[in-house]
């Protein structure tokens, strides 16, 4: 069966970085897009980056635009967020989340648990 497993989160002040990773198995990770949603204390889940099948296109929240990047190893299944500059406001449970086809356009899928960003000094 699919499995997404999130990992590299925990506690950081502001303007620190973290990068985080999602191991995925059970299906040809190759061939879907896949991306990060978070919830943050309070707040409905949002989706805040997605990357096409072959890594051709990526997409980000306005919130998060040039201090995180998105990326995949499709040789070893994984998807990765660096986080850079990182503000108290990025606090959350991150989720790796899967697309039903090559590109971001199309629907969710699967969610991995989460992990927690904890941005604090």
């Amino acid at each position: 069966q699919v499995q997404l497993v999130e990992s590299g989160g925990g506690l950081v002040q502001p303007g620190g970085s973290l990068r985080l990773s999602c191991l995925a198995s059970g299906f040809r990770f190759e061939n879907y897009a896949i991306g990060w949603f978070r919830q943050r204390p309070g707040n409905e889940r949002e989706g805040i980056s997605c990357i096409s099948s072959s890594a051709d296109r990526t997409y980000y929240q306005n919130s998060v635009k040039g201090r995180f990047t998105i990326s995949r190893d499709n040789d070893v299944n994984t998807l990765y967020l660096q986080m850079d500059n990182l503000k108290p406001e990025d606090t959350a449970v991150y989720y790796c989340v899967t697309r039903s086809g090559p590109s971001c356009e199309y629907g969710l899928d699967n969610w991995g648990k989460g992990t927690l960003v904890t941005v604090s000094s």
